[in-house]
């Protein structure tokens, strides 16, 4: 896995992301939220991501703009040292729950926490 963050990696589709919502499983790494679940897409990824910034705290399109921003970062620069090895496929929705603006440093930091809680929850799922 490289450390682009192509289209065809990109969650879209209303129904999956509701599906998603709906059936998914979260894991929290204050002021990240990760909601996955386990799909199957008939492209050949592993994961497809998606980053939200709620209107409700941040009212300006630049803060939350940023912040999607960071996000994307953070994950396109992380995925593969996480993700090489996985063998089933997912849908992400990565969400900021915080309140206040951040900083890139902390938004990796959270991320690779994130990731670290998602592979573990995993493994414990896992028979």
């Amino acid at each position: 896995m490289d450390q682009s963050y192509k289209k065809i990696e990109k969650l879209k589709g209303q129904k999956l992301i509701e599906k998603l919502f709906s059936e998914g499983k979260s894991v929290v790494a204050y002021p990240l939220r990760l909601v996955y679940l386990k799909t199957n897409f008939d492209d050949p990824v592993k994961i497809k991501a998606g980053v939200s910034v709620s209107k409700r705290n941040f009212k300006k399109a630049v803060d939350r703009n940023r912040i999607k921003r960071l996000m994307r970062e953070a994950y396109r620069l992380n995925k593969s040292k996480y993700f090489n090895n996985i063998p089933d496929q997912y849908a992400f929705m990565i969400l900021y729950i915080g309140k206040t603006q951040t900083d890139f440093e902390t938004v990796s930091k959270k991320m690779n926490t994130l990731m670290d809680a998602f592979l573990k929850q995993q493994s414990l799922t896992k028979p």
